[in-house]
């Protein structure tokens, strides 16, 4: 297949757009990170997304949708909470997990009874859809199990040759995916933490909003206890995420104590004559942390080195918790603790 790579000129955007309706592929960005996107009704251009991906489908998608309103294509449920939500929080950062209409099909919603849904601020998101007339089923625009794509040369790098247009645009502002908040149920449960944090959502709808309890949990410790298999309501729940080529290493502790590990651990490595990498945020810096995490793993990929050691963020705020939550991922659990 030969890609197309457009300017977001209004007349590409409504060229995608048509690519969108006849079947197609199309990566754009969002203010999170490129999104890789299909007629999220249609049962077959959401198959080709799987494919493009290496995706396991019973990873549900996220779809998107260009006005508040068009929530009703995807879903009957109007709670006073999700009114509240999107009051407060669309456009933005925010996945919805909501209860689906049957006319969302099943491999959209990864076989669930749930449909995710969120509304990008992102201009040019939001006219492709628009123009489309259609809700776009996008998740990030990158092989599975690779760093979510940030920058369009990212998306290229993966994508070139698989889908059939890839629109340029700046660098994602966020850095991180959303946050994604299950609705659908008793609780008001975060699935997959991000830049809205608990907080926030709890300030908007004046009630308890907790974190799913497998979050930030090896998947490995869950096995052993005889936890039942985990079956995904979100992206990124189950599968292992946001991988680079080289290990991956997360020393966790006080700070001068993670610093000084991080540099006796590259040193060492090194003598052993390994290239090594090294990933360390300014303290209390998380939000330059989202932004700057999956473009810096993907610059290390391109430096070709061999390991990545990484120094933990505290997790006691909202968007330290979301960062670790794609670090501790990308490193497949692989932590010390000093």
């Amino acid at each position: 297949m030969e890609t197309k790579i457009l300017e977001p000129t209004l007349e590409n955007i409504k060229l995608a757009a048509e690519v969108i309706k006849e079947g197609g592929l199309v990566a754009f960005p969002t203010e999170t990170v490129y999104g890789l996107g299909a007629n999220a009704l249609d049962e077959v251009a959401v198959k080709k997304v799987y494919e493009a991906k290496g995706r396991p489908s019973d990873n549900p998608m996220i779809v998107h949708i260009a006005r508040a309103s068009d929530i009703g294509q995807l879903t009957r449920m109007l709670s006073p909470d999700i009114v509240n939500l999107i009051d407060n929080f669309w456009p933005g950062p925010l996945t919805m997990i909501v209860k689906s209409k049957d006319t969302v099909p099943k491999v959209t919603r990864g076989g669930l009874p749930t449909v995710g849904v969120r509304l990008p601020d992102n201009e040019i998101a939001r006219k492709l859809i628009e123009y489309s007339g259609l809700p776009i089923a996008a998740p990030s625009a990158n092989i599975s199990g690779r760093p979510s794509p940030t920058r369009v040369e990212d998306v290229i790098e993966d994508l070139d040759g698989k889908v059939d247009i890839i629109l340029k645009g700046d660098d994602c502002r966020v850095g991180i995916e959303s946050t994604v908040l299950d609705v659908s149920g008793d609780k008001l449960m975060i699935l997959r933490p991000g830049l809205i944090t608990a907080d926030q959502l709890e300030a908007a709808v004046g009630k308890e909003v907790v974190y799913d309890p497998t979050l930030n949990i090896d998947p490995r410790e869950m096995e052993a206890k005889g936890e039942e298999e985990l079956i995904p309501k979100a992206p990124g729940m189950k599968y292992k995420h946001y991988a680079p080529k080289a290990d991956m290493l997360i020393v966790e502790g006080q700070r001068d104590k993670v610093k000084n590990e991080v540099l006796r651990l590259k040193a060492l490595n090194e003598g052993l004559g390994n290239k090594v990498g090294v990933l360390l945020f300014e303290e209390q810096q998380f939000i330059q942390a989202a932004h700057d995490f999956f473009a810096k793993l993907r610059d290390l990929d391109h430096q070709g080195v061999d390991m990545i050691i990484a120094g933990a963020l505290t997790d006691v705020d909202g968007v330290g918790f979301a960062v670790m939550n794609r670090m501790l991922k990308s490193a497949g659990y692989n932590i010390v603790r000093v």
